[in-house]
């Protein structure tokens, strides 16, 4: 079993996010400035209202907590949530493109209020990591899974089994950051990646996992185990 590496930063905010919201909150506060400088205050105020909701809301989608999988700290066939979301599929599915036989897909569908950072599902090494072009159908549709621009994240597990971890493109999502390098190790409590707006990640597991959620259940990114691989 590979021995687990903690690596944290206590970063609250996304890396990804600090010049958005950095230059945003410059541009926006520059225009409530002017705004305040008219005898008229109901546009300064309805300004700071509704750019203060959203962003907020941006805020919101980039929070980066902090958290580390602590069920004992034994991760051996473990696999926990890659994302904050809603569990939108379970079930066994043709994979032909790798596998090339039936597997087990569990499928987390990420709204804009969720937190958007990934992370590994399970421990083990980085096979390979492939991008792929493609639509941008709404996130929770079957076709999504392979038809949306995704990135595909292969990943053996110390006892030899294969698990793939799918980022999906949403129908606003635009841009998919992996992190996830070919031939490293990886840990859970680790960032596979980001995906900024609606998105969603899929993981293809072998058949005879045992599934630990159910339809439309809450996820927890890094804490919700969702499944148990085979010993």
């Amino acid at each position: 079993m590979i021995k687990r590496i903690k690596k944290f930063k206590k970063i609250r905010i996304h890396r990804e996010g600090t010049d958005t919201l950095l230059y945003g909150f410059i541009i926006l506060a520059a225009i409530a400035l002017l705004l305040n400088r008219l005898d008229n205050k109901l546009p300064f105020w309805s300004f700071i209202v509704i750019f203060g909701v959203i962003y907020s809301i941006v805020l919101n989608f980039y929070r980066c907590p902090i958290r580390r999988f602590s069920e004992d700290d034994d991760t051996e066939n473990i696999v926990v949530a890659p994302a904050d979301g809603k569990i939108v599929v379970i079930e066994e599915v043709e994979e032909n493109e790798y596998f090339h036989d039936r597997r087990l897909m569990i499928s987390i569908f990420m709204s804009l209020f969720n937190v958007h950072a990934n992370w590994f599902p399970v421990d083990g090494k980085v096979k390979f990591v492939n991008h792929k072009n493609g639509n941008y159908h709404k996130a929770w549709l079957p076709k999504a899974s392979e038809e949306n621009e995704h990135a595909d994240i292969m990943i053996e597990t110390p006892d030899g089994q294969e698990v793939l971890c799918r980022q999906i493109a949403g129908a606003m999502a635009r841009r998919i950051i992996t992190y996830a390098k070919e031939g490293e190790d990886c840990y859970i409590d680790e960032h596979l990646g980001f995906i900024k707006l609606g998105s969603r990640v899929d993981v293809f597991l072998p058949i005879g996992t045992e599934v630990c959620v159910k339809m439309g259940q809450a996820t927890t990114g890094d804490q919700t185990v969702i499944a148990k691989l085979k010993g």
